[in-house]
């Protein structure tokens, strides 16, 4: 199943385009999941052991928790987001593209027991593939959807310099350019730097390495920046 796009409208008219996640990437998360939690339990039993009897009833506790609690925990309290569900970029959100809560988090983690079934979440697996957002039934009824969540990465800073004006007028759209040409600086080879700037020598007054800087200069210049 393609992982697509699911449209919705907020009060204020604003529509918001939610990209649902298909179930190979949910099913990657879970297994992520299940390894931590796995591994936790294997060193919590290692710790209890030495407890004897006494630790029975604690073990039970530490295996309540790692099967429902944490999810629940962090969807309700990490925006979403398990630790498996964060290293594949995935988060659960409302229905409306809202965060989720505690009720909704409770309600979609209890229904795996139904999605489950019969096998190897066997109606999960049907109900996701026969969802157009890839929903399982925990989802339907909690009314949340699993979408993509890329990390944000912060833009590169271009490099400082100083502040030049241009040496002819430059129309609207020059400007943006120009200012959109700065803010790219920093992800482009010197080579293609130095192509671009050369492009727009009418109105730097320099060629290559100069006309960067120059460029640049321009585009401080532009923003008021001193």
């Amino acid at each position: 199943m393609l992982d697509t796009f699911r449209e919705v409208h907020t009060p204020e008219g604003v529509a918001l385009r939610l990209p649902a996640a298909g179930p190979v990437p949910r099913a990657l998360a879970w297994l992520i999941d299940l390894g931590i939690r796995l591994g936790v339990l294997s060193v919590s039993s290692a710790l209890i052991g030495v407890l004897g009897t006494t630790g029975v009833g604690l073990y039970m506790v530490v295996l309540f928790l790692l099967l429902w609690a944490y999810p629940v925990v962090f969807e309700a309290m990490l925006d979403g987001q398990t630790p498996g569900k964060r290293a594949m970029e995935l988060r659960v959100v409302s229905a409306d593209g809202a965060p989720v809560g505690w009720l909704a988090s409770i309600v979609r983690n209890l229904l795996r027991t139904v999605d489950a079934l019969p096998v190897g979440y066997g109606f999960g697996l049907v109900a996701s593939l026969s969802d157009p957002h890839g929903r399982r039934l925990g989802d339907l009824v909690a009314g949340t959807l699993v979408v993509h969540a890329p990390r944000l990465h912060a833009s590169p800073q271009p490099p400082a310099v100083g502040v030049h004006a241009p040496v002819q007028p430059l129309r609207p759209e020059e400007q943006v350019a120009v200012i959109a040409f700065a803010e790219r600086a920093a992800q482009l080879t010197p080579e293609r730097q130095e192509e671009l700037a050369d492009i727009a020598e009418p109105a730097t007054g320099a060629r290559g390495g100069a006309g960067v800087a120059r460029l640049l200069g321009i585009s401080n210049w532009l923003l008021g920046r001193r």
